[in-house]
């Protein structure tokens, strides 16, 4: 077997461990720096005809296409064959399944870029790391359609036997850099565009998705006073306050 060369032990090793330090090193500088931009910076107020229909296609798909980067990555092959997986199983739904969500994602995807260019006061409100992480998000979710229809579909390579091996071993400290270097090229894009989403993500509104807004569950009721007491409707429950 030949050795790895010095650009694929930069590629596969240490680009991914400098992604993951600053990945967990930005998040605590974020949260101890800047508490108060941690948050989408939501334009709505600013047009929220497009972003109603973007978000939630853009947001369930993505969530649709993580959780099935879970079980492709983190699961190994044999352990799906245990429970009566076959492969055929596997790829007909990876490829149904996984393009669907692909497809939502892309679309909602779309449409924010779109929302975000042609309106003047939602392009104005968008950082240049935000205008990057955009593009980076492009790269990856193209690269990985490509690459689940014509290397795997359609190429017979079976990510599962390849980058999902390198992925797990990653985690323990001994990533084989020969099954990335092996890997075809759309692969290479999908994963090394991943990997720089995540060193970019501390410092974008990509923090906003470890913001859960548990303070919303014990919080007491806001009271909305009208000027107008004879548009306050008299509904069973609500008392009036005087002013």
């Amino acid at each position: 077997m030949n050795s790895p060369t010095v650009l694929e032990t930069f590629l596969w090793v240490i680009i991914p461990y400098m992604a993951l330090a600053v990945f967990i090193l930005g998040h605590i500088w974020r949260f101890r720096r800047d508490r108060f931009g941690w948050t989408t910076r939501s334009s709505q107020i600013y047009e929220s005809k497009l972003l109603r229909i973007g978000s939630p296609l853009f947001h369930y798909g993505i969530i649709f296409v993580f959780l099935g980067h879970v079980v492709g990555l983190g699961i190994p092959k044999s352990w799906t064959a245990a429970v009566g997986i076959t492969d055929h199983m596997y790829h007909f739904m990876a490829i149904t399944i996984g393009l669907g969500a692909a497809a939502a994602t892309v679309g909602g995807l779309v449409l924010l870029i779109y929302r975000r260019r042609t309106n003047n006061r939602v392009f104005g409100a968008t950082t240049r790391l935000d205008k990057l992480m955009y593009l980076m998000l492009s790269v990856v979710i193209l690269a990985g359609v490509y690459s689940t229809i014509f290397d795997s579909a359609l190429g017979g390579y079976d990510y599962r036997e390849g980058v999902s091996v390198w992925f797990r071993q990653f985690w323990a400290f001994q990533p084989d850099i020969a099954l990335m270097s092996a890997a075809p090229i759309g692969f290479q894009v999908h994963v090394l565009a991943a990997i720089l989403i995540f060193a970019l993500w501390p410092f974008t509104r990509l923090v906003h998705v470890f913001a859960a807004p548990l303070g919303y569950l014990t919080r007491p009721y806001i009271i909305y006073r009208s000027k107008d007491r004879q548009r306050q409707p008299q509904r069973r429950g609500w008392e009036t306050i005087d002013y």
